[in-house]
């Protein structure tokens, strides 16, 4: 299953447009990174019956440098707050993931209090959804993108998961973030593969299509698929232009996703 996320793609024109627009251009299903401007039921309408796979838990105010609330400790009843906004989004809008952003912790919290608020944050969330049959989501963020963000490589993310141990949890395993900083992005993917829950996809340089960087993403399709990972691939990457003039990836991506490496 090949989805867009309509965050990043679509965005010449309003979000809740950009659903329709995502299914006439032949994605499967959408990710929508933060819902909560928006009435759900009014994105259920606009989606008809298109699937939402995907959103992020409530991550704080972005005009105030927020990328994340699950790691400061001072904001914890922000974050718990959050949690029920999240559920009631992923209730209506029918979707069965909710990723959380841990952003970057306060300036002087000690490391260990860092990972102790961020590991309870995600059990409180994974205890939350559960019970509806839904998993939580954590994700690496590359430092140059995101200066400062708590998990900014591949084995702290993998540490964290062991530590939280919770059977609703898994990883959200973004191609270009893992590209962007690890050596050997084969090496990564067996590494990562019993813990991966939801790939997203963009080239590198620049988290463009694929084609526009040095990313070889159909060898990485075939090899997560052949590693044992069945769910869907999320175009999560920055248009060079109008979006519908840069999906030519497309077949090629579908036939990668439908193939194990090797075969």
């Amino acid at each position: 299953m090949l989805i867009a996320n309509v965050s990043l793609l679509f965005t010449e024109q309003p979000l809740p447009e950009r659903i329709p627009s995502a299914v006439a251009a032949g994605f499967d299903g959408v990710e929508i990174q933060f819902p909560y401007a928006f009435d759900p039921a009014l994105l259920v309408r606009a989606a008809a019956g298109c699937p939402i796979h995907l959103i992020n838990a409530p991550a704080g105010d972005p005009d105030a440098g927020d990328v994340g609330l699950s790691t400061d400790a001072g904001r914890v009843h922000a974050f718990r707050e959050g949690i029920e906004t999240a559920r009631r989004y992923a209730d209506v809008l029918g979707c069965r993931m909710v990723n959380v952003l841990a952003g970057r912790p306060p300036a002087g919290q000690r490391a260990d209090l860092t990972r102790r608020v961020l590991a309870e944050n995600v059990r409180a969330l994974a205890d939350a959804l559960a019970p509806d049959g839904r998993q939580v989501l954590i994700e690496m963020v590359n430092p140059y993108d995101v200066p400062g963000y708590f998990i900014d490589n591949l084995e702290d993310a993998l540490d964290l998961l062991a530590e939280i141990d919770h059977p609703a949890v898994r990883l959200q395993f973004d191609l270009y973030h893992v590209a962007r900083t690890e050596p050997d992005l084969v090496a990564a993917i067996y590494r990562a593969a019993d813990m991966i829950g939801h790939v997203q996809f963009a080239d590198h340089p620049g988290r463009n299509e694929p084609g526009t960087g040095e990313v070889d993403l159909a060898t990485a399709f075939r090899l997560l698929r052949s590693v044992g990972y069945a769910g869907a691939f999320s175009a999560e990457y920055r248009p060079a232009g109008r979006t519908e003039a840069g999906l030519g990836w497309m077949p090629a991506a579908r036939a990668a996703m439908a193939r194990r490496a090797g075969s």
